[in-house]
C-alpha cells in the first residue's frame, strides 16, 4: 500500500512539473516571461517589463487645456495598447458610463546598456485629446483586455485652465541623475507632499547618469511612481541622457514632447510651449554643445519663437547654465549665443541644472543686497535635487548660493508676478523672491530666509 501511495505521489509531481514546464514555455502572456534566467538580477522588477504596463507617464502638450500625452511599457508579448478616459466622478459611477478608449502607437524597442541585460519591450504613447478645461479626468492604460491584471490602476489628471490671469504652479527639478531609488525619491514626494495641487513638473536634464541604463530609468520612474501619472512632466536632455553626441534610444519612446523645434534632429528635446500666459521653451545644451549645425538651428529658432511671442511671461529652461557656479565649468559659448536674444527679448527666468550646486542671482548685479531691485532684467537659476555635490564659486552675479544641499524649486506664476521658493526635502526654505511686472515695468523683491549659506566643507573635510 504505501509502495502504491509512492509510485503516485512521484507521477502525480512528474506530472504537475511537466505542466508547470509547458505554462513557462507557453506563448502566451498570462505564462511567460523573458526574464525567467534573470530572477536572481538584483533589481530586476525595475529592469525587465511584464505584461502589465510600468513606467506611466503624463506629459505636457503644446495644449494643456484639451490634451494630455501619456507613455507607458509592457513586455514585447503585448503588441497593443489602449487608454481609457472618462469624467471623473464622486465614486465608480464612471464606470457605469461613457469610457472612451484610444488606440496607443506601439513600437518594440530592444536596448542593452553596459554591464546590464538586454532588455525587450514595448513602448506604448498616446494623446488623449478633445478634454474640457480645468476638468478632472480618470484614465488608464493596458493592453485593451476584459482582464484587469493586464490594466494600470485608475489615475486622476486635471486638465489646464485657459483664463490667462488665472495662476498656476510648476515644480523645477535640477539633475536627479545618481542614487535616484535610495536618495532622489524622497525629493520628488516631498515636493509633491508640499505642493500637492501643482499644475506640472520641470526637470532641467540629467534625470539619470547612464543614458540608456534600465535600472537606473527603472529607479528614477520608481521614485516618480503615480506621480509621473498625475502631474504632467516637461524635460530637457542633460548631457548624461548622451553619449558621444548620441540621444539615449529610451527618450522619444519613454516620453511624449512637443515635436516643434527647429530639426527632425531635436524633436522633443528643443521645443517651446504656451501654457495660459507663460512661454516655456527647452534648449537642448548638449545638442548645441556637440554640433555646429545644431547649434545654428536652435540660435535661429530661439530668435523667430522670442520674436513672435505674445505671452506676458518667458521661461527657459536648459541644461548647461548659462553662468556656471565654479571655476572649469564657464559655458561660454553657449552664453555668447543666447544671452543677447534673453536681453532682447526680455526673457524672465533661465531654469539650469548640471554644476551640482546652488545658485540663483542676475548678471550685472547691482542690486545685491537688497530687498528690492528695481528695473530687474533677467533671473537665473541653477540647482540640484539628486545627491551629487559639487562645490561652487562666490560671483558677483549670484544673489544666494549653496552648497551640499538637494532642493527643489515652486514656482507659481499669476497675472502680475512670479513667486518662487527652493526647498529642502525636509521642508526648509532656503531661497525666495518674487518678480512684479506691471505696465512694462519689473522690479524683484528678495525674500531669501534668514539662514546661513551652506558649504561643503562645513558637512566633508577634505582629507
Amino acid at each position: 500500500m504505501k509502495r502504491s501511495l509512492k509510485v503516485l505521489f512521484i507521477i502525480l509531481l512528474v506530472s504537475y512539473r511537466l505542466q508547470a514546464q509547458h505554462e513557462h514555455t507557453d506563448s502566451s502572456p498570462h505564462h511567460h516571461s523573458h526574464y525567467l534566467e534573470h530572477l536572481e538580477t538584483p533589481a530586476h522588477k525595475l529592469i525587465f517589463p511584464s505584461s502589465t504596463p510600468d513606467r506611466i507617464i503624463s506629459n505636457l502638450t503644446d495644449d494643456q487645456a484639451h490634451t494630455f500625452a501619456v507613455n507607458w511599457r509592457t513586455d514585447q508579448y503585448v503588441s497593443n495598447g489602449v487608454v481609457e478616459v472618462a469624467l471623473a466622478t464622486e465614486g465608480p459611477e464612471f464606470l457605469l458610463g461613457d469610457i472612451r478608449r484610444i488606440k496607443a502607437n506601439s513600437q518594440k524597442i530592444e536596448n542593452q546598456n553596459r554591464n546590464e541585460a538586454l532588455v525587450k519591450a514595448t513602448y506604448h504613447s498616446a494623446l488623449v485629446n478633445n478634454l474640457q478645461p480645468n476638468t478632472t479626468y480618470v484614465y488608464r492604460v493596458g493592453n485593451g483586455d476584459k482582464n484587469d491584471d493586464y490594466w494600470s490602476e485608475w489615475f486622476q489628471i486635471k486638465t489646464a485652465k485657459t483664463d490667462k490671469s488665472e495662476p498656476f504652479s510648476f515644480i523645477y527639478f535640477g539633475d536627479a541623475q545618481n542614487h535616484i531609488k535610495s536618495l532622489w525619491s524622497r525629493v520628488i514626494r516631498s515636493s509633491y507632499r508640499k505642493f500637492p495641487e501643482i499644475d506640472f513638473m520641470l526637470h532641467a536634464g540629467d534625470l539619470v547618469n547612464d543614458r540608456d541604463s534600465n535600472l537606473e530609468w527603472g529607479e528614477w520612474f520608481y521614485a516618480g511612481s503615480f506621480i509621473h501619472a498625475t502631474v504632467p512632466s516637461v524635460m530637457t536632455p542633460g548631457n548624461h541622457e548622451y553619449r558621444d553626441g548620441v540621444l539615449t534610444s529610451l527618450w522619444r519612446p519613454q516620453f511624449t514632447l512637443p515635436e516643434n523645434g527647429p530639426t527632425e534632429d531635436l524633436q522633443e528635446t528643443c521645443f517651446s510651449i504656451d501654457y495660459q500666459d507663460m512661454k516655456l521653451i527647452s534648449i537642448d545644451s548638449e545638442a548645441f554643445d556637440e554640433s555646429i549645425e545644431s547649434r545654428n538651428a536652435q540660435i535661429e529658432w530661439l530668435e523667430s519663437v522670442l520674436k513672435a511671442n505674445t505671452k506676458k511671461w518667458t521661461t527657459i529652461f536648459t541644461h548647461y547654465p548659462v553662468y556656471s557656479t565654479a571655476e572649469g565649468r564657464d559655458n561660454w559659448e553657449l552664453r555668447e549665443a543666447i544671452k543677447p536674444l534673453i536681453d532682447k527679448y526680455g526673457v524672465d527666468l533661465v531654469l539650469q541644472g548640471h554644476d551640482h550646486t546652488y545658485a540663483r542671482g542676475f548678471p550685472e548685479n547691482k542690486g545685491q543686497g537688497l530687498t528690492v531691485v528695481k528695473d530687474i532684467g533677467t533671473v537665473y537659476a541653477v540647482s540640484v535635487s539628486g545627491p551629487k555635490m559639487y562645490e561652487s564659486k562666490d560671483q558677483e552675479w549670484m544673489v544666494r548660493r549653496g552648497e551640499y544641499i538637494q532642493l527643489f524649486q515652486i514656482i507659481t506664476v499669476s497675472e502680475n508676478s512670479i513667486s518662487y521658493g527652493a526647498y529642502t526635502p525636509i521642508g526648509t526654505l532656503y531661497d525666495s523672491f518674487k518678480i512684479i511686472k506691471k505696465n512694462g515695468k519689473k522690479k524683484l523683491i528678495n525674500m531669501m530666509p534668514d539662514t546661513p549659506t551652506r558649504l561643503k566643507e562645513d558637512f566633508v573635510k577634505p582629507e
